[in-house]
This record gives structure tokens, sequence and C-alpha cells, in this order.
């Protein structure tokens, strides 16, 4: 059989590759400490578990809508409403299995071949995947390092908006750097888009990943309710990640379409799995709280140790289970002016996986330092600390 030509378009998660590595090294007898993965190792709370175990002996096995259960849509609808002043209401939300298949849905939505679509570069990379499959170009725009954190580089996103974008994917808590847009820079983007006439898709998977301070969406600024789609995602939050639970929250006519492309390829979103979304929701959320709390512990512990490391510059974002140091200086000591051998040589020789920035798209034009992402939602405290301690003893190894 001869596949069609547009496959040699759809991308992957190169983050997948770095884990077989990972695994095949540990299967030959070695110690790994895996950060290359953003999974979390944590188990979902048990007030979730029950809900959808009870809802299994009740017999919600079978279909559901294909816009999802109405008592999940009004509570997230809810949900959403309290913590973004916005106005949904059950009409606004299609549930998904999982937040990932909002990408692709949004784009066949809204993007006819040939339209620009703007996207983070470095980020998560089926962002590129699924505008380059479905037919159209890929824009990226960078970041710049900030004083505290990454911010956005709006000069240069503004630059690269023609008559023919119509797209633009904002991943504000941003995977894989952690940066978020101060107040003034959301505003200056929702006059971008509302000059331009842009349709904007919110990836908010990590709105609720946040340990200081309090998150804030492009939506909630004036006009732009009706011009962006939430990616909603019960993954990190409520540790579910295998759930495959997550929602498109957006205009009604854009939701309808993207419910019609749910039943067209999955028919719905599994029925005891959304009885348990509605749990998480509206449930105990002791277990959420306690999640965020091991979250921030890990971050604190990774930050306080990666800033000791010689060669290592690593802000300490107050969202998402992400770090991102510069490790320019560290790789010009070591003698590797390239990635790979970099991250094979610190596997080989500490046991520490991680994914570096070209996992997360091409390098952009004068882009010179050197990052790589380090992700420590599936990894204990005390072994992240095992794990940096050895990262850092081969720093100062000469």
């Amino acid at each position: 059989m001869e596949l069609a030509a547009r496959i040699e378009k759809l991308g992957t998660e190169t983050a997948f590759a770095v884990s077989a590595e990972a695994n095949l090294f540990q299967r030959q007898g070695h110690r790994v400490y895996p950060f290359h993965l953003g999974d979390i190792n944590l188990r979902t709370p048990d007030n979730i578990i029950e809900a959808a175990y009870r809802a299994m002996r009740e017999g919600k096995t079978g279909y559901a809508p294909n816009a999802g259960l109405p008592e999940l849509r009004e509570a997230l609808a809810e949900d959403v409403n309290k913590s973004h002043g916005t106005h949904y209401t059950y009409k606004n939300v299609a549930i998904q299995p999982g937040g990932k298949p909002v990408i692709s849905k949004f784009i066949q939505a809204l993007m006819d071949p040939g339209t620009e679509v703007l996207y983070p570069n470095p980020g998560y990379p089926i962002y590129e995947s699924q505008i380059e499959f479905h037919g159209g170009v890929a824009v990226p725009y960078g970041f710049l390092r900030g004083e505290t954190n990454f911010r956005l580089d709006l000069d240069s996103l503004e630059k690269k908006i023609t008559r023919r974008t119509k797209l633009l994917i904002l991943n504000d808590l941003h995977n894989p750097t952690g940066a978020e847009a101060d107040p003034e820079e959301l505003e200056r983007i929702a006059e971008l888009v509302r000059t331009h006439d842009l349709s904007v898709l919110c990836d908010e998977a990590y709105f609720d990943i946040r340990y200081e301070g309090t998150s804030r969406s492009l939506a909630s600024l004036p006009e732009m309710e009706e011009r962006c789609v939430l990616l909603y995602t019960f993954s990190k939050k409520y540790a579910m990640t295998g759930w495959r639970l997550g929602a498109a929250i957006g205009p009604e006519h854009v939701i309808d379409t993207i419910s019609k492309l749910s039943l067209n390829d999955e028919s719905c979103t599994n029925h005891f799995v959304q009885i348990a979304g509605v749990e998480a929701l509206r449930g105990d959320q002791s277990g959420s709280k306690r999640i965020l709390s091991t979250l921030k512990e890990r971050r604190d512990v990774a930050v306080s140790i990666l800033k000791q490391i010689p060669g290592v510059t690593c802000y300490t974002p107050h969202a998402t289970f992400y770090l991102y140091p510069d490790v320019t200086e560290l790789m010009q000591r070591k003698g590797f002016t390239e990635y790979e051998p970099f991250r094979r040589d610190v596997l080989h020789k500490t046991g520490v996986s991680f994914c570096t920035r070209l996992h997360f798209g091409r390098a952009l034009p004068g882009e010179e330092r050197k990052y790589i992402r380090l992700a420590y939602s599936g990894i204990d405290g005390e072994v992240i600390q095992e794990a940096l301690e050895r990262f850092k003893q081969y720093a100062v190894e000469y």
C-alpha cells in the first residue's frame, strides 16, 4: 500500500524518542532519572476514581453524546466562568478525549489550505505538525529572556502578521519555557487580534498548575471571548493524563463544528470518564490541592540545585511543571557544540534524561543560547535531588 503524500507533513513528539532511548539504557542495567516526559506519577484523587467505578457499575459504559454529557459541559462552563470572568454556557463546551484533539479540531474548523498560522517556537511540536498536515503555513514566533522569566517576542510576532494570517496559537503558561504574559502583554496581544481579525487557540493546559500569583486568560479581555477557543484538560490539575479527558470551549458555532468533527473521528468521549470529570470539578478539591503542593515542592528542590551548578542558569517559573535552564556555558566547557552529543553524554554518565530545545521545534534565526527542558512532574522530590546532584557533579568535573 502506498501512503498518502500528506503523511510526510505529519510530525511527532520527539520526546518519545528520548524516552525510548532512556528506557533502553535502563534495561541495560543503568539508573535513569526521567525528566524527559511531562507525565505525572501522582495518583488521581480517590473521589474521582470512585466516581468512575460507580459509573461503570451503574452501566455508564455505552455511547455518550458526541458533544459530551450535558452535566459535564455545564460544570466546566461554570468552572471556567468563575476563573476567567467569562459568560459560557454548556453550548460553548465540547468534551474531548484529552486536550490534544482540540489542537487539530481548531485547525480543521478554522483553517483553509494556505492560511498562515502563528505558533510558538519553542513550543509543543504538535502545533506545527497539525498546521502543516492540514495544508496551512506554520509561522513560528519566539521568546526573549526577561528579568525573572521568559517573555513573548511580541515585536517579532507582530511583524510576521500578513494578510494571509488568520489564526494565532497562544500557549500562555508555556511548555517548555514556563513563560507567561503579564497584563500589559495580554492587552497588546488582544489589540493585535482585534486589528488583524485573528482567531486564537488559547492552549491553557497549565492554567491551574499555578504556584504563586493568579493565572490570566486572553479570553477574559474585552472582545476576546468570541475570538478565542480555550483548550482545557483534566490531565494536569487532577493527575488524569491517562484518562484522556479535555474540552474545547469557545463560540457556539465553532464548538458545534468541533463536535461534528468528534462525531466523525471518535464518536464520543468515554462515558464513565466524563462522570469522573463531573466529580473532579464539583467534588472534593483536596486531592488536586495536594497534587499542586507536591509539584511546587519538586520545583523548589530542582531550582535550588540547578542554581548551584556552574555554567547553568535557570528561572523559577510560577506555573507549569517544567524548567528550561540555559546550559550554554556548561556545553562550551564540556566541549559540545551540538545538543544530541551533550544530551547522550549526560545520560550515559549521570542517568539524567531530558529533552533539549530542538525537541520543541527548529531553532529560529539568531538563536545562540542553548537550553534543555526538565519535566519534574514524574519524579519524586528525593529522586530529583539525587539526580540533579549527579548532574551537578558532572558539571564540575573536567
